[in-house]
């Protein structure tokens, strides 16, 4: 199956009427399409999950659902997108599933009737295994191992001998579930599971990583310790090797299947006379006869292998450096691509668009696009006000007055004289300041039962030599106390003047409508404006 099925469009459009945009998403990112999950639902996901008011159990329950279903590649990709989700959202999301007394139950998940269903089935079983193993590791350290701080100031570095032991054998359990996955470069066949191997891929980097570290603590210490802690810390020594070999392997296949070779770390493993060196100093603590190297030879094998070791820990920690650096230029990009694009479509709905106009409520005043402008610095702010202060923050920075030549409501022509304009205090940088925009925002909505709209069956068109100024009621606006000596708004030049037709006064009246919600909030909340 190439594309979405008529079931992902039918379940999509339920989840629109009912409004559960997560549910949606979460649809829109697990549908029958063979690709993995595309970036805008898997980053509206991430930001939902630093969303405090949203529910993340049921964020959760709703992927788990999605792997009841019977096609491999709805199942597939509901586990790469709770893979994303553990990986890159926030905190809470993986404390919720580590809280959980169980995950995903697919180790009879097999689906016969599509195309590829037999041996994609056979890597959800592994992936969901390991995905398991990672939310258990969770619960038994309070730590996702592959966001923990490394260096030598880092976790695994300074952890107590005691504590080191029991750790390095949950990483050990992780790293085997993740190798478990066992894919051939001839098995890497479709975008569904290239996209889960590609997060294994920097799972397995960020988890050898810390493992590595937390193995040449272990080493550092051996000499120290007392005969049953050497015992278990060349255990874990011993599998330690083993598990660098596997995972040697499965950077090969990484390699093969188009990784740039850049992106690979390299794997140092310490020289073989260090293994017979801790092995010669448990047999002494055991009481057997051997003979022991001498102190000095002890140190500088030791010395060796932790250089060899703290290497590959090198490598492993550029190629944390090279995505960070990546995913910051990406942002940026993505945000100054927003801003461009808002500008267009204000200036269009100036001009009395009406698809710009529902173009731009859908990305400014949903919360789906609440990224945008990002640059602009501001705090404790809600939705929906927050849009408004740094979309009119941006307009007013622009040199244009964007609702100069908006359609104005008439009023009956025996009230009394308006009100004088509420006066406007402009930061030296040329910001709104704080009380400013809900002043003009009340002034452009209103809500007095005596301002009333032009009825359809006026001849008269709105704009042009046939715009009459109608006086409005005695009900005024009392601006909010400003600034000592305010000055005149700078206004820039007209965008249009133009007649605004008819039938885009409906469409008029909806912003006006939204501009009034946001008024609303602006009372109910308290927010930070940019200074």
């Amino acid at each position: 199956m190439s594309g979405q099925s008529i079931t992902d469009r039918i379940t999509a459009a339920q989840h629109s009427m009912t409004g559960s945009a997560i549910s949606k998403a979460v649809c829109k990112a697990t549908t029958h399409e063979v690709s993995g999950p595309k970036k805008k639902h898997l980053d509206y996901l991430i930001h939902c999950t630093n969303e405090m008011n949203v529910n993340i159990p049921q964020l959760a329950d709703t992927l788990f659902e999605r792997t009841a279903n019977s096609s491999w590649v709805v199942v597939f990709k509901a586990l790469i997108t709770t893979h994303h989700l553990m990986m890159y959202g926030n905190e809470r999301f993986i404390q919720y599933l580590a809280s959980r007394n169980t995950l995903f139950n697919l180790n009879n998940f097999l689906d016969k009737g599509a195309l590829q269903g037999y041996d994609m089935s056979t890597f959800i079983r592994r992936y969901s295994r390991y995905l398991n193993e990672k939310a258990m590791s969770y619960r038994l350290v309070a730590v996702d191992f592959t966001k923990m701080k490394r260096g030598i100031d880092g976790v695994m570095r300074t952890m107590n001998t005691e504590k080191l032991i029991k750790t390095l054998p949950i990483i050990q359990n992780q790293l085997d579930a993740l190798l478990d996955f066992q894919a051939n470069p001839n098995e890497l066949t479709n975008g569904v599971i290239n996209s889960a191997f590609m997060l294994l891929f920097k799972d397995s980097i960020r988890l050898f990583a810390a493992y590595n570290e937390g193995v040449i603590n272990l080493l550092e210490k051996y000499f120290d310790m007392k005969k049953n802690q050497c015992k278990d810390a060349l255990d874990i020594y011993k599998k330690f090797l083993y598990r660098m070999t596997k995972l040697s392997e499965f950077l090969k296949v990484a390699e093969q299947v188009g990784i740039d070779q850049g992106d690979i770390p390299d794997l140092s493993q310490a020289p073989s006379s260090l293994l017979e060196a801790l092995e010669q100093h448990l047999a002494s603590l055991e009481g057997k006869k051997t003979k022991e190297l001498n102190a000095d030879t002890r140190a500088s094998t030791l010395s060796n292998a932790v250089s060899s070791l703290s290497s590959t820990g090198m490598s492993f920690s550029r190629m944390d450096e090279k995505e960070k650096q990546q995913a910051l230029e990406e942002e940026q990009a993505r945000l100054q691509a927003l801003k461009v694009t808002h500008f267009i479509l204000f200036g269009q709905i100036v001009s009395g668009s009406k698809r710009a106009l529902d173009l731009a409520f859908r990305s400014v005043f949903l919360p789906a696009r609440m990224p945008l402008l990002a640059a602009i610095p501001i705090k404790n702010a809600v939705f929906p006000y927050t849009h408004l202060t740094r979309l009119f923050t941006l307009i007013s920075s622009s040199g244009f007055d964007a609702l100069g030549d908006l359609l104005k409501p008439t009023v009956p022509t025996h009230t009394a004289p308006p009100p004088p304009p509420p006066q406007v205090a402009i930061h030296p940088g040329g910001k709104l300041l704080a009380n400013d925009l809900d002043s003009s925002l009340a002034n452009l909505v209103g809500s007095e039962p005596d301002m009333q709209w032009n009825q359809p069956g006026e001849k008269k068109l709105t704009g042009g030599q046939n715009w009459q100024n109608k006086t409005m009621s005695t009900t005024q606006w009392s601006p909010a106390p400003m600034a000592p000596q305010p000055m005149p708004v700078p206004h820039g030049p007209k965008v249009c003047q133009q007649n605004i037709p008819h039938s885009e006064l409906l469409i008029t009246e909806v912003s006006l409508i939204i501009l009034q919600i946001c008024c609303f909030n602006t009372r109910s909340h308290h927010v930070s404006y940019p200074q």
